[in-house]
């Protein structure tokens, strides 16, 4: 894995634990119920991009 793939792959971790965090507080005061829609579709595309970048180095 190369630096960039590595420090890509870094802030797409850092991404993504920033959405899981606000996805609990959403699901947890439900005044916008497209919220956690929104935040779900956001950490599968984050997912998503982890796991092509851990494709791309094997």
């Amino acid at each position: 894995m190369n630096k960039k793939h590595q420090k890509q792959l870094e802030v797409e971790k850092k991404k993504l634990a920033k959405l899981q965090q606000l996805l609990s507080g959403a699901k947890q005061q439900m005044d916008d119920p497209e919220d956690v829609v929104r935040l779900q579709q956001e950490i599968a595309a984050c997912e998503a991009r982890m796991k092509k970048l851990r494709e791309s180095d094997a």
